[in-house]
C-alpha cells in the first residue's frame, strides 16, 4: 500500500494557555483533496500552518511528501503550494510580474502565459495588483501557488471574504484541479464547499479531531435525527417546540425553524396539535435529509459559524 503523502499523528499546539491543537491525528493520501471542516478558531489554520512549516508544534508530528515540514527547508519548499487566508502582492507588481518573480524563487521557468489563461486571467497579463477585483486577486493567488507544479496544494480558507459568485468561480478551479489528482488540503466553513469539493472531511471543533470520512459516511452516520424545517404565522417559543415528541433540537435558521427529531412522523403529529392549540398556522413544512451542517450540530451542540 503507498505511504500517505500527509501524515498528522498527536498534532498539539498552544497559545500561552489556549490549547489550539489537542492531539489532532489523521492522514491524506496522494490525489486526494481533503477538507478540514470548522468554525473559526477551531484550530484549522493552526493545522495547516504547521504543515505548511509556518508553525512549530508543540507536541505530535507532521509529514508531507515524508518530510518533516520545520527543518527540510528548499527541498520542502519545491513540494508544496498554499493559498493563505490573506494573500498581497504590491499594488504596482503587474499579474505577469509576479508570476515571473514567483517562479524565479523556485528556480523555474513556467510560461505566464500557460498560468493565466488556465486562472482566465490572460486580459489582466499587465494589470496592476491592485486593481484587480478580490476574486482575480485569489486567483492569481492559486497560479502563484502552482508556479513550481508543487504535488501538495493547501488552500486555507480560499474562498473567505468573496461574494458567492466569486466563490463558485473558485470552486469551479479547485474542481478542475481535484479532476487532476493534484492533492489538496483546505480549510473551510462553509458547508457547501466540503461538500462539492472534498474527498474526505475532517470535522474540527475546540483544538480536537471530532470526525473524519466522505461527506457521504459523516451524514449516514447523523441519519438519527432528520431535519424538519418549518415556516409558521408567528413565532413560537424554543421551548414549546422542543418539547414536543421525539425533538432533539430546535434553532431559528434564516427565517425558518428547524427542528431535528428522531421520528418525523411523530413530531409532526405533535406539532400539528401544538398549532392547534395555541392558534397559530403552519404556512410550509420541509423534510430534508441530514446535512454535515446538521452532524456537526449533533457533534458539537452549535452552528458550524457560531
Amino acid at each position: 500500500m503507498t505511504s500517505p503523502i500527509i501524515q498528522v499523528q498527536d498534532l498539539r499546539k498552544n497559545y500561552g494557555a489556549v490549547e489550539a491543537l489537542r492531539g489532532v491525528s489523521f492522514e491524506i493520501a496522494e490525489g486526494e483533496v481533503f477538507g478540514l471542516l470548522g468554525p473559526n478558531g477551531a484550530g484549522k489554520t493552526s493545522t495547516i500552518e504547521i504543515l505548511e512549516g509556518m508553525r512549530t508544534p508543540d507536541g505530535g508530528s507532521a509529514r508531507v511528501c515524508g518530510l518533516d515540514p520545520q527543518t527540510s527547508g528548499d527541498e520542502f519548499k519545491r513540494q508544496v503550494g498554499a493559498v493563505l487566508q490573506s494573500t498581497s502582492l504590491p499594488d504596482k507588481l503587474r499579474v505577469s510580474e509576479a508570476i515571473q518573480l514567483f517562479a524565479s524563487l523556485y528556480g523555474v521557468s513556467p510560461s505566464p502565459d500557460h498560468l493565466l489563461a488556465r486562472f482566465g486571467l490572460e486580459e489582466k497579463r499587465d494589470a496592476f495588483y491592485g486593481k484587480l477585483s478580490g476574486g482575480q486577486k485569489q486567483r492569481l493567488a492559486l497560479a502563484l501557488a502552482l508556479v513550481q507544479q508543487p504535488r501538495v496544494l493547501f488552500l486555507d480558507e480560499p474562498t473567505a471574504g468573496l461574494d458567492p459568485q466569486v466563490r463558485r468561480e473558485i470552486y469551479d478551479v479547485i474542481a478542475e484541479l481535484r479532476a487532476e489528482k493534484k492533492t489538496i488540503l483546505m480549510t473551510t466553513h462553509y458547508i457547501e464547499e466540503a461538500e462539492r469539493l472534498c474527498d474526505r472531511v475532517a470535522v474540527i471543533d475546540h483544538g480536537r479531531l471530532i470526525a473524519l470520512g466522505t461527506p457521504r459516511e459523516l451524514k449516514e452516520r447523523g441519519a438519527g435525527t432528520t431535519r424538519i424545517e418549518l415556516t409558521l404565522a408567528r413565532p413560537e417559543s424554543d421551548g414549546a417546540l422542543r418539547g414536543l415528541d421525539s425533538v432533539t433540537d430546535c434553532r431559528e435558521i434564516e427565517g425558518r425553524t428547524v427542528l431535528h427529531s428522531t421520528r418525523p412522523p411523530a413530531t409532526i403529529v405533535a406539532l400539528v396539535k401544538h398549532l392547534e392549540a395555541s392558534g397559530n398556522e403552519l404556512k410550509s413544512l420541509e423534510i430534508v435529509p441530514p446535512s454535515l451542517e446538521d452532524i456537526f450540530i449533533e457533534l458539537t451542540g452549535r452552528r458550524l459559524r457560531d
